[in-house]
């Protein structure tokens, strides 16, 4: 029996230093599409998406947030590795606590949950507003885009 899909709810920030914002850079292994998208993760039962993402900064950057803020919610149904995929995001904006982050073009992260097998090594870095107006598909979910405005970029 095949298995079946899943809505995954997912916790996620758009951080910004000047005009860059802070992605994590990816590429599907089906098409290399290369993609940027804001950092986060899933939301586990019986926990805020407030939390959630709190919770994944401090499991893959070591990272503390602060202004945490509500900016909407997307739906996404796309798909990834010829497998069709359907989350429902909670969007916010956030700062980082420590100025370090600010002061780094690149950060390595292991995204995961916990098992070494199913660890993936991943790279997040600030990039220009600029270079992704030049190719805005490059941003996904694309919705992220109408939410730009509000951080005043």
């Amino acid at each position: 029996m095949a298995k079946k899909s899943k809505i995954r709810v997912i916790a996620l920030a758009l951080i910004h230093r000047g005009d860059d914002l802070f992605l994590s850079l990816g590429r599907d292994p089906e098409t290399g599409r290369e993609f940027c998208r804001a950092l986060g993760g899933g939301v586990e039962f019986g926990e805020t998406s407030a939390d959630a993402l709190r919770r994944e900064f401090q499991e893959e950057l070591q990272a503390e947030l602060a202004n945490v803020a509500y900016l909407g919610c997307i739906e996404s149904l796309f798909t990834y590795n010829n497998i069709p995929h359907h989350e429902i995001i909670q969007l916010y904006r956030a700062d980082f606590v420590d100025q370090k982050f600010y002061d780094l073009d690149v950060i390595t992260f292991h995204e995961g949950d916990g098992c070494a097998k199913a660890e993936r090594t991943k790279e997040a870095r600030w990039i220009p507003l600029g270079e992704l107006q030049t190719n805005p598909d490059r941003l996904v979910p694309a919705a992220c885009w109408q939410y730009l405005d509000e951080l005043a970029l």
